[in-house]
């Protein structure tokens, strides 16, 4: 497989994961109108637990990779 190839499994798989995670709190728009809602650094933590990079939770999770990096820096970790 060529990283092209991984690269669009991997954003597929991305979908699916937030899709699944949407379901499973209830909550159809994690993201609000370009505001964050309570728990986005909580679920952050919970993938990234899971073994997934900062780019990837991100994606799940609609929000700026930046801030992703910044709700897991050790010091936030809480």
């Amino acid at each position: 497989m060529t990283d092209k190839t991984l690269a669009e499994i991997s954003k597929k798989m991305n979908i699916l994961i937030a899709l699944n995670i949407r379901i499973l709190i209830g909550d159809k728009n994690l993201i609000n109108n370009g505001k964050r809602k309570q728990g986005v650094g909580y679920l952050a933590r919970y993938l990234a637990n899971f073994g997934l990079d900062s780019k990837d939770v991100s994606e799940i999770l609609g929000a700026p990779v930046q801030s992703v990096r910044t709700l897991l820096t050790p010091k936030r970790r809480k």
